[in-house]
C-alpha cells in the first residue's frame, strides 16, 4: 500500500503540476506596472494621491459597503475599527480561537481582552450554537452594549468572526447572538475579499468589517487593508483617527485626538487598483483549482477538501485539506514529505491559546478547534495554477 504522504503528493501534482509550488503568491498582471509608474510620475507616493482615492471607491463599490477606509494593513484596519467599535481597555472581546493571531493582537492593541470561541465545523469559523450555550452559562443578563463575564467581572464588549481561509461564518446565526447579547459585531474579513454569505458580499454584515490586501492574499497593495462600513460617521471618523487625527488646515498642525500613522501610501494603492480590476480573474482560476483538487482528491477516503458552505459563495483564497481522525496523526509527516517534494503546504495557525502573550485569557471549551487544528493542512493555492 502506497503510504498516505506520497499519496497526497501524488494528487497535489496532479492538480497543480510539477515543480517547485508555493503556497500562495502574488500574480502581478494587467495595468500594475502602468500604475504604479503614473504614480511615482506624480510624486504623489505617500498617503495623498488618485489612486487612494480611487482605490477606496472602488472598494467600496465592489464589497457594496457604502465607504471603505485604506489603511497600511489588515491588523491595523481592525484595530481601528474596534476602537470605533467602543471597545475600551480592560473590556472582553470575542475572537475564534482558531484564527490568525492578529485577530487577538489587534483587541490587545485596544488595551482589551481576547475571549476565546470554538469553531464550526462546516464553516472554519465561530460556531454560533456553542458560543450561545457558553454565554448562557458566564455572563450577567444584557445591560445596555454588552454584558458582564461573571466569572471576570469584565464586560464583554464585541464579537469579531473571521471568516477562515476565505469561507463565510454562519452570519445569520452570529447577528441574532449579538443582538441577543449586547455585542457590537466587527467582521474580520482578512481572508474574504471577494466571499458573499447570501449574496453579500463578508466585510458588510457587521457594524464594520475589514479586509487584508498583504502579498499572500487574494489582492495585494504589498502591505495593506481597509475598513468597511455602511456608516457615514463612523467612515469619517475612521479616516481622521487613521490620519493621525489631523484637522484639515492649509498650514496649521493641529491634532484633536490619539490618532495612528495607518494611511495607505498611495504608491499601494496603485497596485490594488490594478489588482482590484484582477479579481474576477483570480476568483474564477481559484474555483477551477478547487475543482481540479476536489477531482484529485476524491478517490482518496482518509482526507476530505473543505468546500465552500451552504448559501455561500467562498473566494477559495487557501484551499484546506481536512484529515481523518484515523489519519491525523500523520499530518506532521505530511506536511514534511510535501514541503520536501517542492509543495509547499502548511498546517492551521496554532491556536490562540496556546500561544504564550494569551494563554491566560478567557476562553469557551475548544474542542472543535482543538480537532481542526490537528487535521487541517493548506494546499497550494495562487491563482493561475489552474
Amino acid at each position: 500500500m502506497t503510504p498516505l504522504p506520497d499519496t497526497i503528493i501524488a494528487a497535489i501534482r496532479q492538480a497543480v503540476g510539477p515543480g517547485l509550488v508555493n503556497l500562495h503568491e502574488p500574480r502581478l498582471r494587467g495595468n500594475a506596472s502602468r500604475y504604479v509608474q503614473e504614480c511615482i510620475e506624480s510624486t504623489f507616493v505617500s498617503s495623498v494621491g488618485k489612486f487612494v482615492d480611487r482605490f477606496e471607491a472602488e472598494l467600496a463599490a465592489y464589497t457594496g459597503a457604502g465607504h471603505a477606509v485604506a489603511v497600511v494593513n489588515g491588523t491595523a484596519a481592525l484595530h481601528v475599527a474596534l476602537l470605533l467599535a467602543g471597545v475600551q481597555a480592560d473590556d472582553e472581546v470575542i475572537v475564534p480561537a482558531l484564527t490568525f493571531v492578529a485577530t487577538a493582537n489587534a483587541v490587545r492593541y485596544c488595551g482589551a481582552v481576547p475571549h476565546f470561541a470554538d469553531s464550526d465545523e462546516r464553516t472554519l469559523g465561530l460556531d454560533p450554537a456553542a458560543l450561545r450555550a457558553w454565554l448562557d452559562q458566564i455572563v450577567e443578563p444584557p445591560a445596555g452594549q454588552g454584558c458582564i463575564n461573571r466569572r471576570t467581572g469584565r464586560r464583554i464588549r464585541a464579537l469579531v468572526p473571521m471568516h477562515t481561509f476565505g469561507h463565510p461564518c454562519d452570519l445569520d446565526g452570529l447577528l441574532a447572538l449579538a443582538q441577543d447579547f449586547g455585542l457590537v459585531l466587527v467582521e474580520d474579513a482578512a481572508e474574504s475579499l471577494g466571499s458573499s454569505y447570501q449574496d453579500r458580499h463578508t466585510g458588510t454584515f457587521g457594524a464594520l468589517g475589514t479586509l487584508s490586501f498583504n502579498g499572500n492574499k487574494i489582492i495585494t497593495t504589498g502591505g495593506g487593508g481597509a475598513i468597511l462600513t455602511a456608516d457615514t460617521d463612523l467612515a469619517r471618523r475612521a479616516k481622521h483617527l487613521t490620519t493621525t487625527a489631523k484637522v484639515p488646515h492649509s498650514w496649521e498642525y493641529v491634532h484633536d485626538a490619539i490618532g495612528f500613522n495607518y494611511r495607505l501610501p498611495n504608491l499601494n494603492a496603485a497596485l490594488g487598483c490594478a489588482q482590484l480590476e484582477q479579481l474576477p480573474e483570480f476568483l474564477a482560476s481559484k474555483r477551477r483549482l478547487y475543482e481540479c483538487y476536489q477531482a484529485a482528491f476524491d478517490p482518496l477516503p482518509q482526507v476530505q477538501l473543505v468546500g465552500e458552505p451552504r448559501g455561500c459563495r467562498s473566494n477559495y483564497w487557501l484551499q484546506t485539506l481536512l484529515l481523518d481522525e484515523v489519519v491525523a496523526d500523520q499530518r506532521d509527516a505530511i506536511l514534511e514529505a510535501t514541503n520536501a517534494a517542492g509543495l509547499m503546504t502548511r498546517p492551521a495557525w496554532t491556536l490562540m491559546h496556546q500561544l504564550l502573550p494569551y494563554c491566560d485569557c478567557p476562553r469557551a471549551p475548544l474542542p472543535v478547534a482543538e480537532m481542526l487544528a490537528g487535521r487541517i493542512i493548506n494546499l497550494p493555492s495562487s491563482a493561475g495554477l489552474a
